[in-house]
């Protein structure tokens, strides 16, 4: 299940959700190997005793990250099976999930275990959601949630199709939706937040909902997010 992405990361797909509305979703989870052997487990998708087997041959899963306050359906389950691991949260969602105890919450200033090795920017003023984008140094990687999304043209059927096109979710490469463009209510934190992850030398871009960008990340994040900084 597990498909290596560069060095130290892997990459795994996970069954569709449902989403408000009826849209479905596909799912995708990153880990990252930290240099203790210690497993960073990103935006985790439904855990298979396949999945399980793959881990194992590659560390210990310790971390266990929500990215946003839409993240959180799969995460219970993995505290379950790993009830070691620590649950870190993006701002907002321990409010959401008052049934988990959550270890931390990612803000801009927290210096957590990983913080020498992957960076994080809280993408605050979305009335959505604050998603945390995070940049893995070791594969020149940004991880993206839900801010970047890309589905194929026939993924979406009927009124959703068109709703999905308005949305930009079937733009030619992964776009900022709409729907997150406009509830960006604080552009001057928006963009200064995105000011910081363009200065980072990414090399590719991971998103949870679209495909990957495998090479000249700088360049296409800064495509991705001109509407905004321009």
């Amino acid at each position: 299940m597990l498909e290596e992405f560069g060095p130290e990361i892997w990459i795994a797909s996970g069954p569709q959700v449902t989403a408000a509305l009826g849209f479905n979703y596909p799912t995708r989870m990153a880990v990252i190997r930290l240099a203790d052997g210690e497993l960073f487990v990103w935006s985790p998708v439904a855990l298979s005793e396949e999945l399980r087997a793959e881990l194992s041959s590659l560390g210990t899963v310790r971390h266990l990250v929500a990215p946003n306050s839409l993240h959180d359906l799969f995460i219970a389950s993995w505290k379950q099976a790993y009830p070691e691991a620590r649950l870190y949260a993006a701002p907002r969602l321990q409010q959401k999930r008052k049934d988990l105890v959550f270890d931390a919450e990612i803000t801009d200033e927290a210096i957590l275990p990983w913080t020498s090795e992957i960076a994080h920017i809280v993408m605050a003023g979305n009335v959505i959601t604050t998603e945390v984008v995070f940049f893995h140094a070791k594969s020149g990687t940004v991880l993206f949630t839900d801010l970047l999304q890309q589905f194929p043209p026939r993924w979406f059927g009927g009124w959703r199709a068109l709703i999905a096109k308005w949305d930009l979710m079937l733009a030619p490469e992964p776009s900022v939706p709409r729907k997150f463009r406009l509830a960006f209510t604080d552009r001057q934190a928006a963009r200064a937040a995105t000011e910081r992850l363009l200065s980072w030398p990414a090399e590719k871009v991971l998103m949870a909902h679209g495909t990957p960008v495998r090479s000249d990340g700088r360049a296409f994040l800064k495509r991705a997010f001109r509407w905004l900084t321009r």
